[in-house]
């Protein structure tokens, strides 16, 4: 299962944002990594530039790889609408994001280890495949053996109540997946036209 292993800290103070983590690190150094820091003379960056570092923000914010984002955005591109905001939609059902968004983990990473060690059941049957792509009423829970686990439960947070697509029962430690987020709803900072653009060249 490939997944991104380096440093979470030096890819939010690329793109100044904490897009891999909680960014507690960027009050402390927030400059852009490499010699000299902020002291450093950077060019203005380009057309094409502009256009990989949004798709790169959008990738490791998801946390996905070159492969599976690019699959990801070809079913955008099949389905009917603006492709950017389906490629959103299809991000946002990802099943590791969906945990992470109901608050049964405190990041994707943590709902993705969830998920892959098999404490996650969708529609009652256990599943380990973080990438699986949720439906609108699909339901989320934590398996009988890991709903009692202390070291588990003891990082479900609740749902935030903006992410108004999915429905979490913190007394039932059970969810559902309402249905596909408008794209005004989805907070993170994610410029998805240049995505588009980047592809269809």
């Amino acid at each position: 299962m490939a997944r991104y292993t380096g440093p979470k800290t030096k890819i939010s103070r690329i793109f100044g944002e904490p897009i891999t983590g909680n960014g507690k690190w960027l009050t402390k150094n927030s400059n852009p990594p490499g010699m000299h820091g902020a002291n450093r003379k950077r060019k203005t960056l380009g057309e094409y530039a502009l256009q990989l570092r949004e798709k790169q923000k959008a990738k490791y914010t998801y946390g996905l790889l070159e492969k599976q984002f690019r699959k990801t955005f070809d079913e955008a591109a099949r389905r009917k609408g603006v492709t950017g905001e389906n490629l959103i939609k299809l991000l946002e059902a990802r099943l590791d994001n969906v945990v992470f968004r109901m608050g049964i983990a405190p990041s994707r990473q943590a709902a993705r280890q969830l998920v892959s060690h098999k404490h996650i059941t969708v529609n009652g049957e256990v599943l380990n495949v973080p990438s699986y792509s949720m439906k609108p009423g699909e339901t989320i829970g934590l398996k009988n053996k890991s709903a009692v686990n202390t070291s588990i439960t003891g990082n479900v947070r609740g749902k935030n109540a903006k992410f108004n697509w999915v429905d979490f029962n913190e007394a039932e430690l059970k969810g559902t997946f309402i249905a596909y987020p408008e794209r005004e709803s989805v907070p993170e900072n994610i410029k998805e036209q240049l995505i588009v653009e980047l592809y269809s060249k």
